[in-house]
């Protein structure tokens, strides 16, 4: 049994992987800046589940990903991941974002690998375990090429592999196909159900495209405008595999209606606050090399 399978078969058997938000508030900003960006948010993810955040932009989806990731404090509640507070980041919470964190002047197999590095794994068995994750994202044949060298979309499954080689618990996504074209947005989704097919891991995945919620997910979780609530918990249980017809079946449109019906009333019933800039799920501040490592 390869790397891969190994680490899927252990956690399905442990279980792990169970995320608890409890009444969760999360305020940002100091003095008159400071805005409540999530409030009393309670949500329950079983390991193995594949949950995507839907809301308007600025809605604290990715505050609330920030949280589950360690890099954004509760102001009120909790976050545990099975049943231990959440107190920071870890490797057991992969973390990817809608742009690319990976090293330009290293080669892809060594950017997938570099979590191994920082572990103190010899060369020849994280080099091993690399190769496997870089097939398994289909880019078997690329490993000496350079970043620079690849498409955005193979860019991406380089990061995808970068976070899987440590195994985490949870793979957290802030719309990493959000920066894509629709035909490579297209590809990168089913890529990601392929491998989470294999892997099983517990998957938050943030986004406001309605077909995407509904093409990926076990269940969406819509949220309010800001101060992000929930709005609604809906259970997507469309058979898996999952190909691009589904997005024309009638069941579906049925639901894609049921979501722009519950966002459009959310958007007439609330004055929609100032917009802010898009927050990172590591928080105001800015993106260190030091918080990407302890990401990965």
């Amino acid at each position: 049994m390869n790397a891969v399978n190994q680490s899927s078969a252990l956690a399905r058997e442990a279980g792990v992987g169970a995320i608890a938000v409890d009444a969760v508030s999360i305020a940002l900003g100091q003095g008159a800046d400071r805005f409540e960006a999530v409030q009393k948010l309670n949500l329950d993810i079983p390991s193995g589940q594949f949950v995507c955040l839907l809301g308007p932009s600025g809605c604290g989806k990715s505050t609330l990903l920030g949280a589950i990731a360690g890099h954004i404090r509760a102001t009120q509640g909790s976050v545990t991941l099975d049943g231990e507070p959440i107190k920071g980041p870890h490797p057991d919470r992969g973390l990817v974002f809608q742009h690319h964190t990976l090293f330009p002047w290293k080669k892809i197999i060594d950017n997938v690998a570099f979590g191994l590095k920082m572990k103190g794994v010899g060369k020849a068995e994280r080099r091993r375990r690399a190769l496997e994750l870089v097939k398994l994202v289909g880019l078997g044949g690329f490993e000496n090429r350079y970043p620079a060298q690849l498409s955005g979309g193979m860019q991406q499954r380089v990061e995808i592999a970068r976070v899987l080689i440590n195994h985490p618990r949870v793979l957290l996504m802030d719309e990493p196909f959000g920066a894509l074209d629709a035909l490579t947005r297209n590809m990168m989704q089913e890529l990601l159900l392929d491998v989470w097919e294999k892997i099983r891991t517990t998957v938050v995945f943030v986004t406001h495209d309605i077909d995407e919620a509904l093409f990926l997910a076990d269940r969406v979780i819509v949220m309010t405008h800001r101060p992000g609530r929930l709005l609604a918990d809906i259970p997507i249980d469309f058979p898996r595999p999952r190909h691009r017809e589904l997005l024309t079946a009638p069941e579906f449109v049925a639901i894609k209606r049921q979501c722009l019906h519950l966002l459009h009333g959310e958007h007439a019933q609330f004055k929609q606050p100032d917009p802010l800039e898009r927050l990172s799920p590591l928080g105001p501040s800015l993106i260190t090399e030091t918080q990407i490592h302890l990401s990965q």
